[in-house]
């Protein structure tokens, strides 16, 4: 047997273990599939000016990433985001929501909109905090 520590791996090497994860995991799961959800909101040219990125699995709608462009903030514009993106989690039978968000992004606006934290992780990366936040619908 050989462990080597790698400092600087291939992003196929952690491809591979996120594979193994996934297959493992799969065993063992009632629900095998995370299907990709997203919202868009598109300017007169056709440009996305905000928007967010999603899955659903199971019961949960797992929020990745929700977008404004700085030009539209402060115009409700994420709210519909994240109405629109909660609504259709619902549609997929969806009863909770979970997100992450860090100290400077978007705790109070997820406050506003039901959100809680359900764990902070101080110290990140240095000197900031992140928050995990979650919903039921």
């Amino acid at each position: 047997m050989q462990l080597d520590v790698i400092d600087q791996p291939a992003d196929e090497l952690g491809e591979f273990f996120k594979r193994k994860i996934v297959e493992f995991n799969q065993q063992h799961w009632e629900v095998k599939e995370r299907l990709p959800l997203a919202v868009t909101v598109r300017n007169e040219a056709g440009e996305i000016v905000a928007g967010a990125s999603a899955r659903t699995f199971g019961n949960w709608l797992l929020l990745d990433y929700l977008w404004v462009s700085p030009t539209l903030r402060g115009q409700d514009w994420g709210s519909r985001v994240l109405q629109a993106l909660e609504g259709r989690a619902c549609e997929r039978g969806c009863r909770f929501v979970l997100l992450d968000t860090l100290g400077f992004q978007a705790r109070p606006f997820y406050e506003r909109h039901g959100y809680r934290v359900e764990w902070e992780q101080p110290a990140y990366p240095r000197d900031g905090c992140k928050y995990f936040m979650s919903k039921t619908l």
